[in-house]
């Protein structure tokens, strides 16, 4: 398995104390460098760099254990099945075992569909696990003709304690393959052991099976009592299908082979936030691979390899999502999302703003461009993506909150403070005692002098909710601060700092409440400090001036009370 440590003088010391006799030989010396270079790379869970490393070293080493073996989780890592396997059969032939070798021979034994040679692997005792393994072998007996044994290999499984359902879901899957639509409804309606959990794509698999049954008045009721109402090309789709009395064919899966590939999902699924991203993410290319208009398993690759810190790889794996597969949305948004990791600014922004014309219905998307605008202070051009997205919500519920909040601070950005507090009340009346709203709206009526006594009370609030929030305790003494109440800024003013110790406009607002207090000497040591941490150069630019000329100098520049003033309450 790759490493998960972002080191790479580490990384390079755990080689060279680890590396094999072939990378060690005096005549092949030239080897330790590549073979450092790979196991870097894979530390860094950058598979492309990795494989193209193992790939110059198995020239030299043909027969290395662990070179193949890293050369192998390179490649599924990359989603290169053929490859991996033709790297596992070498491990084999130089008498390796490893269990990722296994996984790529499974994947490609099942792609040939050479049930026969599945069986046997398992018989001479090559395992990739005990669940993998029972459900593989399973899928195998029935793609080899004999359901009687597969059926019993997947009751083994349900028998199994903490593997029930995984056995249960999958003997329905076998049975619905193979016509059985009652005795695999049986099951997923909970009849016959009990309820099991289903994701998405079981939900799916079981709203097929009850139309199959020529129950689409069920199937429906199944579809609303899961997804709900909101926009979702698969599922409005589906629900269209069965209102005009379509029996919907049942293609979860179709083959054993296509069993093999929802095993590798399934514990992909189970997988996700256990295990290592890098030990799931082999999963799920071995199902794409298997089943490439597997749309989740794409999806899941994708967003493992972001996780991964390989936004290059993610964006290459969503753009394998075609416009007419009803994922098609979310790959884009997901590519979006990948190319902002990469800085592509710009292409990001095209994507979205393509699929809005194309896909402008959808809630999420709009939202998705919305926040995209606003994260690049595109502020102006933020706010129609939001409209559109609240229109399509219609009647606003507690967790649309974040919405009115969003398009609130693009209308606060470009000066229409009108709109802006109309929104952060809506998102207030939605969410009572939102901390992050109160904090804005407070913040911004205390720095423009405007319903102080409420701002005061919403910031006091908002502190209650997160007393552990730096920047919402800076708030509250920069209300007091605004207030003229000096002495009382300074002790939340001090904590914020604490809190926020290279923030540089809390390190900036500690330096004024210094001043207003006489602390000069440390005011001034706070502004030296708030440069350091890189502020906006408008912000830059004035602290430079308050150390130069003092606060009250800069205050008379820009035509604000004194200090003084402020402290009498005129």
């Amino acid at each position: 398995m790759p490493f998960r440590l972002n080191r790479p003088l580490f990384a390079l010391a755990l080689a060279a104390l680890t590396l094999p006799a072939a990378a060690q030989d005096g005549p092949r010396s030239e080897n330790a460098g590549a073979y450092l270079a790979a196991r870097v790379a894979a530390t860094e869970n950058d598979y492309r760099e990795a494989a193209a490393w193992y790939d110059r070293l198995l020239q030299t080493t043909p027969d290395a254990a662990a070179m193949l073996d890293g050369a192998i989780i390179a490649n599924l890592g990359l989603g290169d099945i053929p490859k991996a396997a033709d790297l596992a059969n070498r491990l084999v032939a130089a008498q390796g075992n490893s269990q990722v070798a296994w996984l790529a021979l499974i994947a490609d034994k099942a792609q040939k569909e050479d049930y026969a040679g599945l069986i046997a692997d398992q018989k001479a005792g090559r395992s990739a696990g005990k669940l993998l393994d029972g459900l593989v072998l399973a899928w195998a007996e029935l793609g080899n003709g004999d359901m009687t044994d597969a059926l019993a290999g997947f009751d083994a499984m349900a028998k199994t304690p903490g593997l029930e359902a995984f056995g249960l879901y999958h003997k329905a899957l076998a049975l619905a393959s193979a016509g059985d639509f009652e005795g695999a409804d049986a099951i997923l309606s909970g009849r016959t052991s009990g309820a099991i959990s289903m994701m998405r794509r079981g939900v799916i698999a079981h709203m097929q099976i009850l139309s199959q049954l020529e129950r689409n008045a069920d199937a429906l009721a199944l579809l609303d009592r899961t997804f709900g109402t909101e926009a979702d090309p698969q599922i409005d789709s589906l629900r269209s299908r069965l209102k005009a009395g379509e029996v919907v064919p049942f293609d979860i899966v179709a083959t054993a082979r296509d069993g093999i590939g929802e095993v590798f999902f399934t514990l992909a699924a189970a997988l996700r936030g256990e295990a290592d991203d890098g030990f799931t993410l082999l999963y799920t290319r071995i199902t794409a691979y298997l089943r490439p208009d597997h749309g989740e398993a794409v999806l899941l690759s994708a967003g493992l390899l972001d996780q991964l810190g390989q936004p290059a790889l993610a964006e290459e794996t969503y753009a394998k999502i075609l416009p007419d597969s009803p994922s098609y949305h979310i790959a884009e948004i997901g590519r979006a999302e990948s190319l902002l990791a990469q800085d592509k600014t710009e292409a990001a922004i095209e994507v979205l703003q393509s699929l809005a014309r194309s896909h402008g219905n959808l809630f999420g998307v709009q939202t998705a461009l919305g926040d995209a605008l606003r994260r690049q202070e595109r502020f102006a051009e933020a706010i129609p993506a939001y409209d559109a997205a609240i229109k399509l919500v219609g009647t606003p519920e507690r967790r649309h909150w974040p919405l009115f909040y969003s398009r609130g601070i693009c209308h606060e950005r470009v000066s229409d403070f009108k709109a802006f507090e109309a929104d952060l009340r809506r998102a207030l009346t939605l969410e009572p005692d939102q901390p992050q709203v109160l904090n804005y709206l407070g913040y911004s009526f205390i720095d423009r002098g405007e319903n102080l006594d409420e701002a005061l009370t919403m910031i006091k609030t908002a502190v209650a909710k997160q007393p552990d929030a730096g920047y919402i305790i800076d708030s509250l003494a920069w209300a007091y601060f605004r207030l003229g109440r000096y002495e009382d800024a300074v002790e939340p003013m001090e904590k914020a700092s604490l809190l926020e110790p290279v923030d540089p406009i809390v390190t900036d607002h500690l330096g004024d409440v210094y001043w207003a207090v006489g602390r000069q000497r440390e005011a001034k040591f706070q502004w030296h400090r708030a440069l350091s941490f890189d502020p906006e150069e408008k912000e830059a630019t004035r602290i430079r001036a308050k150390l130069e000329k003092g606060l009250d100098a800069v205050l008379a520049a820009e035509g604000a009370q004194p200090l003084t003033d402020l402290a009498d309450g005129n």
